[in-house]
């Protein structure tokens, strides 16, 4: 079975693809990329496209058309992998806020406190955000202070997008019952991972602004995380857990 997949999806990120790419390709710890690219306007998945002859068997390229959510990038990244059996599977945004060094101590993670979903957390050790507005920090944080409320779930990074699975957790998770398609997807999947009595770490990271593009965020997607974690809450009571896989 293949070991480690990394999936990042792109969308206008050509002034970060060239070096994610390398600085992934260049950690102790061997790992796979697939880039999940919404037909980038400015080129992004043509270069991904150019990279793969210099990385053979290890950059991969689903290309899709237009901007089809966060949640559903990642969904066909999961499905991706369980179909090329990699044994853990990663999430990372392409704008370097997520640091490439960190997904070895991800896979540390998940080897040494047997975790089934490592969460590289901003807020599990104090609050490790640079360069990031006053504002913003706030609503990021109480947004998980708020998750936590609702659904119990005792993570404090609720929101965080940088994380490892084990394969057996999205082997049991019904991926196309996953709702959310934007900013709400991260806080379902970890969520379902955790009512479903899998093992969740957090592993403290210092999160860094992008330097290069632009945010992807709106209010629209905040809006999504707030209405939609009372409903998820409450179709949990009233759902069956699946068995887990070993």
């Amino acid at each position: 079975m293949a070991q480690n997949l990394v999936i990042i999806p792109t969308y206008n990120e050509i002034e970060n693809i060239d070096q994610m790419v390398k600085a992934v390709f260049q950690l102790a710890v061997p790992f796979d990329l697939l880039v999940v690219d919404d037909g980038s306007p400015d080129g992004t998945g043509k270069r991904v496209a150019e990279l793969q002859q210099e990385y053979p068997g290890q950059l991969h390229l689903l290309s899709r058309n237009g901007k089809l959510g966060l949640g559903t990038a990642y969904i066909e990244g999961f499905k991706f992998a369980l179909k090329n059996n990699y044994a853990f599977i990663y999430e990372m945004d392409c704008d370097f806020s997520h640091d490439p060094n960190d997904l070895v101590r991800l896979y540390d993670a998940c080897h040494q406190k047997d975790a089934d979903l490592v969460i590289g957390s901003r807020y599990v050790s104090g609050v490790n955000v640079v360069n990031w507005p006053m504002g913003r920090v706030l609503m990021s944080y109480f947004a998980s202070v708020y998750v936590r409320f609702i659904t119990g779930m005792p993570v404090h990074d609720a929101t965080a997008g940088f994380k490892c699975y084990r394969r057996r957790v999205l082997e049991c998770i019904d991926l196309d019952q996953i709702r959310f398609k934007g900013y709400a997807f991260q806080i379902e999947m970890k969520f379902t991972t955790w009512w479903m009595g899998f093992r969740v770490v957090e592993e403290p990271i210092i999160f860094k602004d992008r330097t290069m593009g632009n945010s992807k965020m709106s209010s629209g997607i905040f809006k999504e995380a707030f209405f939609g974690v009372i409903g998820m809450k409450l179709r949990s009571l009233f759902k069956k857990r699946p068995a887990q896989k070993s």
